[in-house]
């Protein structure tokens, strides 16, 4: 995925997020925003391709640009789905598309990612139009709806169990265990199925005994809770080989082994 001009120049942390969501910064578990600032530099813009690069600065508008995957992460993604020579994915939670197109810039040109989302609205207002521009809309397969039902739709369609190589999960956290499940029939063995959010701004390690004061929010709390849940449940499932990557806001990366 070469860039051509897409990374040159010195773009800081806080001009590329935006005003919508702040700085990329808020995107990282790093405490050091000179050493984040950095890692983006020297290996993520250099290497970004233009389409990504505008549809970053694009969704950085967005008033909830807080929900996009961030550059390193994706750029992550499209690595992982190359060397796994990965043709079908799946992507649960969409928002503007970004996450979704760089999975489908490393997917071939007759590869398919199937899109799931509750709404269109913020992928056809920003992301669409950069995706159409790549090239790669004809990749792209979008169902609207929760992911509960299209999913299960996905695995009662014949031919489909197996039949994908990598999905990425973005979505309501309450559901990511049922998630589980369904992506563990649709997923290969040797896929990869990656979460998102699961050390949640780090407030996974917070010592019960001072949660309220270390994690003020109810809402943090209540999530942090739900991403302890899953990483124990996923730490052990025996039909997925686990890692915990400390990228992003935490990602569970795990391969389907049975």
């Amino acid at each position: 995925m070469a860039a051509t001009g897409a990374g040159e120049g010195k773009e800081t942390a806080a001009v590329a997020g935006g005003g919508g969501g702040g700085s990329l910064h808020s995107k990282t578990l790093l405490k050091s925003e000179p050493l984040y600032q950095y890692v983006l530099e020297s290996t993520v813009f250099p290497r970004e391709p233009d389409c990504l690069h505008e549809l970053r600065l694009a969704t950085a508008n967005h008033p909830m640009a807080v929900m996009a995957a961030s550059p390193d992460q994706v750029q992550l993604f499209g690595l992982l789905i190359e060397l796994i020579g990965a043709k079908n994915a799946i992507e649960v939670g969409v928002f503007t598309g970004y996450s979704l197109l760089a999975t489908a810039l490393a997917l071939p040109d007759d590869g398919k990612i199937v899109a799931i989302d509750v709404s269109r609205e913020s992928y056809d207002e920003v992301g669409a139009p950069v995706i159409d521009k790549a090239g790669v809309a004809h990749k792209v397969d979008f169902r609207v709806g929760l992911a509960m039902p299209v999913l299960d739709e996905l695995v009662a369609t014949e031919g489909n169990k197996g039949r994908f190589d990598f999905a990425f999960v973005d979505a309501d956290k309450v559901n990511f265990l049922g998630y589980h499940e369904r992506l563990l029939q649709l997923v290969r063995v040797g896929g990869l199925i990656a979460y998102d959010n699961t050390l949640w701004g780090g407030s996974v390690a917070a010592p019960p005994a001072a949660a309220d004061e270390a994690v003020p929010s109810g809402r943090d709390r209540s999530l942090a809770a739900l991403a302890r849940e899953f990483n124990a449940a996923i730490a052990a499932d025996r039909r997925v080989k686990p890692c915990q990557l400390a990228i992003a806001d935490g990602v569970m990366l795990c391969r389907r082994v049975a």
